[in-house]
């Protein structure tokens, strides 16, 4: 009798790989391209896109998003007053809560003005608005 199992790979597995790939992708990029404000600004969506894909994850495990309050600090450490039912991952959903391509934090609103949640960063310049390297980079856009 023979015993073969199947093996393949898990969601979890292939985001963090997607992840790790995009992370690489905005170390490289500016020595490549040049261009370190696009690196930068391509670097910080790539960013938003995995923050966005572990708050998808946090809302699987616990029935909504983190709130204002709670903020992205809730896909590190445990938050208080989960539901009732609520499995939070041990470990957390991200290792640290990432900063920007230009050493700010993330903006994250729930409930957001767009959506469910805002999650953006204001670019170069810190302030809201502006235009190439200062634009404002944005969840709501990157669907």
């Amino acid at each position: 009798m023979n015993n073969k199992t199947q093996q393949g790979f898990t969601l979890i597995e292939v985001m963090i790989v997607v992840v790790i790939l995009g992370i690489l992708a905005s170390i490289v990029v500016p020595k490549i391209m040049g261009r370190p404000d696009e690196a930068r600004a391509t670097r910080t969506l790539q960013d938003i896109r995995a923050i966005g894909a572990a708050l998808d994850l946090y809302r699987l495990d616990n029935f909504s998003y983190p709130t204002t309050e709670q903020g992205l600090e809730a896909l590190i450490t445990k938050p208080a007053g989960l539901a009732p039912g609520a499995h939070w991952k041990q470990g957390g959903y991200l290792d640290q809560v990432p900063t920007d391509a230009w050493g700010k934090p993330y903006m994250y609103l729930k409930p957001g003005v767009h959506g469910e949640y805002d999650l953006y960063s204001f670019g170069a310049d810190g302030v809201e608005g502006g235009e190439e390297a200062n634009a404002d980079i944005v969840n709501w856009n990157s669907k």
